[in-house]
């Protein structure tokens, strides 16, 4: 009887083995080829949709705003430092303004887009689904007790998500992600 147990239980593992190479087997060698920075990333990203739920929050990167500085401080910095990183401001929308927000309703949202041209072109040659992460995106938003974020995406699936980059379009990359975590950390102290 016992000998039947493990007969069985060796078939069961035997079966189980053959089923997860077969669900799993080919995608194996597909992750040899991903970045060495993807697993990672993704497991990143993973722990912190597992830690709070919010698959959007897990994909952003935030700053809070410093309190003595204001949408219009942030607005002036932002504008200042993309030409300091050779980005360009191609878009700015004050969403909108709501003086009386309660205190946990947001108060004012604001958003701008940054690109850098040459980088962008560069990308969307090599795949246009890029144009889905362009341009670059700050959002400014703000509370009715006067906290106040910078919220940008980041971009460390974009870039080491996949295959690998070669190494001129990840010293792109690295650029714009330098850019992108470098503008909305200044801002939210007021540094011009």
């Amino acid at each position: 009887m016992l000998r039947n147990l493990f007969a069985f239980i060796g078939v069961v593992a035997v079966a189980a083995m053959i089923g997860m190479y077969v669900m799993f087997g080919g995608m194996a060698e597909g992750v040899k080829k991903l970045d060495k920075g993807a697993i990672p990333a993704y497991m990143d990203m993973f722990n912190k949709v597992l830690k709070d739920g919010d698959p959007a929050k897990a994909m952003m990167v935030e700053y809070k705003v410093a309190e003595d500085v204001s949408g219009d401080d942030v607005k002036e910095s932002i504008t200042a430092l993309a030409e300091e990183y050779n980005m360009r401001v191609t878009g700015y929308v004050k969403m909108f303004t709501k003086e009386d927000a309660a205190p946990t309703e947001v108060k004012e949202a604001r958003i701008w887009s940054l690109c850098s041209l040459h980088i962008a072109k560069i990308f969307l040659n090599h795949s246009r689904y890029f144009g889905g992460f362009m341009p670059c995106r700050i959002m400014y938003v703000q509370y009715g007790n006067g906290d106040a974020y910078l919220i940008t995406m980041d971009l460390t699936l974009a870039i080491h998500g996949g295959y690998p980059l070669d190494s001129t379009m990840m010293q792109l990359a690295s650029k714009v992600q330098k850019a992108m975590t470098e503008i909305p950390s200044r801002a939210a102290s007021g540094d011009f």
